[in-house]
């Protein structure tokens, strides 16, 4: 996999440390401002590039998790970030929201900067193909008693862990 190209530094807009900008930060930074500004969720609300520590067949990988919205001490939404096609993002997303915590976050989200698609995590279907489909703050506090953060069991969690770690060894795999 090619070094991203920098091009400086940049202010991160969450939180306030200085990060590099690369041509992916870019769009990073752009989905930040529109959680805030156009979604209503504060920064307090946003953890960035959160750690998922992934173990298969004592391989360690570190999968990242470029925002995790918590609200009430739950984490309700993971965004994953990644340009191109966000159709073949939506697996490893949906694993990612079942193994990040102990419970299955509620909506997974990805996006390649200018589209997105909103994924139930417990049924695993697509329920939102925009940005503006993304639900805001007030939306996701309306729903906040409905939501289910159900346990996944163990059998399902090893599935999920392959599946992540396969789509992740594979995406930053050097091609010969």
């Amino acid at each position: 996999m090619a070094q991203p190209v920098i091009h400086g530094k940049v202010v991160d807009f969450i939180t306030g440390r200085t990060i590099d900008y690369t041509e992916d930060e870019k769009y990073r930074q752009a989905l930040a401002k529109f959680l805030v500004e156009e979604k209503g969720f504060l920064k307090k609300d946003i953890q960035v590039q959160r750690e998922l520590l992934l173990t298969v067949d004592d391989q360690i990988w570190v999968v990242r998790i470029d925002f995790a919205v918590i609200l009430e001490g739950k984490v309700v939404m993971i965004l994953r970030f990644a340009p191109g096609s966000i159709v073949s993002r939506e697996r490893p997303a949906l694993a990612a929201a079942r193994l990040l915590e102990p419970y299955a976050v509620p909506f997974a989200v990805v996006s390649n900067g200018q589209d997105a698609h909103i994924l139930d995590t417990a049924s695993s279907e697509v329920i939102g193909q925009s940005l503006e489909d993304i639900p805001s703050r007030a939306a996701m506090v309306n729903r906040f008693p409905e939501l289910q953060f159900s346990h996944v069991a163990e059998k399902r969690l090893e599935k999920e862990r392959r599946i992540l770690f396969m789509y992740e060894a594979i995406a930053t795999c050097p091609v010969p």
